[in-house]
């Protein structure tokens, strides 16, 4: 396990913000929250390039897909001890969530299944896409208000699962393949972004049918990888071909788009924090940036591993979690003042 302060080498990236301490006439100083920020990584096997996180119900655990390996991962952040729990043959997990019954949820492009693991028991149950689902490539998936769970598969479909039932329903998307990312939001409306058709696409399941209303941004091909929405229901968009981030507001239909600091800028993840904050990970820079829509303020926070490649970013209050695929580790930032 190695410990990263991020005290002197958190990168200010657009305007200078507050630092602790005394200001230039004698008073004290506001604390900012990049005064805050401390990164801590957590091995975990080599060969297992964990490709998605999700912190468990407990408050404690963290699942990650272990994509190398055909397994899901449960770390215990405070010993550092790791868990692997096997879904079968010829698994090659993608996307993890922490669904309504604290279970873990996982799509599996290897079985082409969505499975499900007990977050007690840890048992296994597989839930096989229909055969016009086959070879979807199963990406990243969200549950809705109305239980189902939604998912997508990158070589061009949307799809579900009543757990209830086990009913899986399929569908094709709009531009064929890229369906990537995907979210709810605080409206319950179900969202989700092709990364090679570039669009944001809203899910109607209203009728027999789905029906998918796309809104492209602004720059074209722009690569809309992965989505999130924030407690006003805005959507936030990583733009990986652009090296972006997105905001949609579904209220007005209308976008705001900013370039992430530096040259090279690649943005593959996105995540909305407690504060409304937005986190998303650079790969041109190899790094966690962190976004704030009040002030259009970037921070940097170089990762402590060459070529990190976070995939993915989730988190829980305090605390902002991504998995370093390919350095086979976890990474935490910790956003929480003492004080």
């Amino acid at each position: 396990m190695k410990r990263l302060l991020l005290d002197l080498v958190v990168l200010i990236t657009s305007m200078a913000a507050p630092v602790a301490g005394v200001a230039q006439d004698g008073t004290p100083a506001m604390t900012s929250p990049e005064d805050c920020l401390s990164m801590e990584t957590f091995p975990v096997p080599d060969g297992e390039h964990p490709h998605d996180v999700a912190p468990a119900a407990d408050g404690n655990g963290v699942w990650y897909t272990a994509q190398g390996a055909g397994a899901l991962g449960l770390l215990d952040p405070v010993t550092g001890e790791v868990e692997r729990i096997p879904l079968g043959e010829g698994s090659a997990p993608h996307g993890v969530i922490v669904g309504p019954d604290d279970a873990a949820w996982v799509t599996d492009g290897g079985l082409n299944a969505i499975v499900r693991v007990d977050a007690a028991s840890h048992e296994v149950t597989t839930f096989p896409l229909p055969p016009e689902g086959a070879g979807a490539n199963l990406n990243t998936a969200v549950f809705a208000p109305s239980g189902l769970l939604w998912f997508t598969g990158q070589s061009g479909l949307v799809g579900s699962v009543d757990p209830a039932s086990g009913e899986v329903r399929v569908a094709p998307a709009p531009r064929g393949r890229g369906p990537y990312g995907i979210a709810v939001d605080a409206a319950g409306e179900v969202w989700f972004v092709s990364l090679a058709g570039s669009y944001l696409g809203l899910i109607d399941a209203s009728g027999a049918e789905l029906a998918i209303t796309e809104f492209d941004p602004p720059t074209e091909g722009a690569g809309t990888r992965r989505v999130w929405a924030d407690s006003q229901g805005v959507l936030w968009v990583s733009e990986w071909e652009a090296g972006q981030v997105g905001r949609f507001d579904a209220a007005t239909e209308t976008w705001t788009e900013w370039p992430l600091p530096g040259d090279g800028a690649q943005a593959y993840a996105v995540y909305v924090d407690e504060r409304d904050d937005i986190w998303l990970s650079d790969f041109g820079a190899n790094a966690l940036v962190r976004f704030d829509p009040d002030t259009e303020e970037f921070v940097s926070l170089p990762l402590p591993d060459p070529d990190g490649s976070v995939r993915q970013i989730h988190g829980r209050p305090g605390e902002v979690w991504g998995a370093e695929s390919s350095a086979h580790a976890l990474v935490v930032v910790r956003t929480a003042c003492d004080s």
